[in-house]
């Protein structure tokens, strides 16, 4: 098989792995506000609730929380999997996988603000909500942006764990092509295609990060 062929199975294999990504980001970022604020809730039961949930989901492997979001349907409620259900699976896992770990990022950026900020836009008559749209926001976007940014980079190669549940994405395409082709070819072409994708990723961010530029601490 030449390269050609090896290049266009395994992009056909990232689409796969592209829509992971995105669909990752869009369900983790905004589920990681609400957990971050459960965290940081002086109602103590919601708040130990959130803890533990952040706790659980950074502190066992992203692959074992496939397996166990796969399987527990089966194992617990007995409804039987269709071809459907790895491909669910793994975008569930990656959602809340990544929601636990943004959610702490949230929550350290939230609590960097000066209290006194607070306090001076109380005096000048801001609402709560003004003040966290306004005031607070736009600092803890750019405080967290660093943070979020390397989770993200994460994102794009933790997934090539989906296909320990047999999503086919593009490292197990790869997987596949070198063990029938007898060649690392596959290989090198994947880890050409996470760096390029990772590169367009680091100049996304930075320029985020640029235009967010007007606020000094």
């Amino acid at each position: 098989m030449d390269l050609a062929t090896m290049t266009g199975m395994l992009v056909q294999g990232f689409g796969t792995t592209l829509a992971l990504f995105a669909l990752t980001l869009v369900g983790s970022i905004p589920l990681g506000v609400p957990i971050a604020l459960a965290r940081m809730s002086r109602f103590r039961p919601l708040a130990l609730l959130a803890r533990a949930f952040i706790s659980v989901l950074r502190g066992t492997p992203l692959m074992l929380q496939m397996f166990a979001i796969y399987f527990a349907p089966f194992y617990v409620f007995g409804i039987e999997l269709t071809p459907a259900s790895k491909w669910q699976a793994c975008v569930v896992a990656f959602i809340v996988n990544y929601a636990a770990y943004f959610a702490e990022i949230y929550r350290s950026g939230i609590q960097s603000v000066p209290r006194g900020q607070y306090e001076a836009a109380e005096v000048l008559g801001y609402s709560s909500s003004q003040t966290f749209f306004r005031i607070v926001l736009p600092q803890v976007v750019k405080k967290v942006l660093p943070s979020m940014g390397n989770e993200i980079i994460t994102l794009v190669k933790d997934t090539s764990l989906a296909f320990s549940i047999g999503v086919a994405e593009m490292f197990s395409t790869a997987k596949a092509l070198v063990a029938s082709q007898v060649s690392m070819a596959p290989f090198a072409i994947t880890a050409v295609l996470y760096w390029v994708f990772n590169f367009i990723v680091e100049l996304a961010l930075g320029a985020v990060e640029k235009k967010l530029d007007y606020y000094h601490d």
